[in-house]
């Protein structure tokens, strides 16, 4: 069932690149009225999220582990005006390629669900709360069997496929949260949980860095 996100997500890159166009009201609606010197974007994609946080950091990290989505997110970042402040890294979410209390605002959307097996996604969680600044606060999102495309009340493992134009399907692997047991990995991370909500198919949670 599981497929590599890496290679996958190289793949798939420029046309799944082309259908995430805008923001998340979620994100966007999170953001306001929120700023830091460093900002990080965890599976930042095509940068779609990095965008709005170059509006309120004066640098932005955008961690993923496809190359390919790193280039679409750095062309991104020129053709709207942010490329000076939007840092692309490769690396892993379950081992940040960032410093101790370097971020004091992040997004982790609609990635930790890629991530196998729960370990890995709770590990992702701690290093999460590893790079986030005392004081600081992240949003952090992954889909849901609150989504009526899902009849199931338990978390379940999952491929969801994605088509290219050509026709040619690559399945991309899944773990969808029910909604407590996302609120259950959240603590047993070492985040703070500050708030929760389920929206549009996905659970969200406000965190913040360990004894803020």
């Amino acid at each position: 069932m599981e497929s590599d996100p890496q290679t996958t997500y190289d793949r798939i890159a420029a046309h799944f690149a082309k259908t995430r166009e805008h923001a998340w009201p979620e994100v966007e609606s999170f953001l306001q009225e929120r700023s830091a010197e460093r900002a990080l974007d965890v599976g930042c994609g095509n940068g779609r999220h990095a965008e709005p946080l170059a509006e309120r950091a004066e640098s932005v990290v955008g961690v993923d582990l496809s190359r390919e989505l790193l280039r679409e997110a750095t062309a991104r970042a020129r053709e709207r005006g942010y490329a000076r402040s939007f840092d692309p890294v490769h690396g892993d979410a379950a081992a940040l390629p960032v410093a101790d209390d370097a971020v004091g605002l992040a997004v982790y959307v609609a990635a930790l669900h890629h991530l196998s097996p729960r370990a890995a996604r709770v590990q992702s969680l701690d290093e999460l709360a590893r790079v986030l600044a005392p004081g600081g606060t992240a949003l952090v999102s992954a889909w849901s069997t609150a989504h009526d495309r899902f009849d199931r009340e338990a978390g379940f493992d999952t491929t969801v496929d994605w088509t290219l134009p050509d026709g040619e399907v690559v399945p991309r692997y899944y773990h969808i949260y029910s909604p407590s047991e996302f609120e259950r990995d959240l603590a047993e991370s070492a985040l703070d949980p500050v708030d929760f909500d389920v929206s549009s198919g996905n659970c969200y949670a406000v965190v913040a860095a360990p004894d803020s």
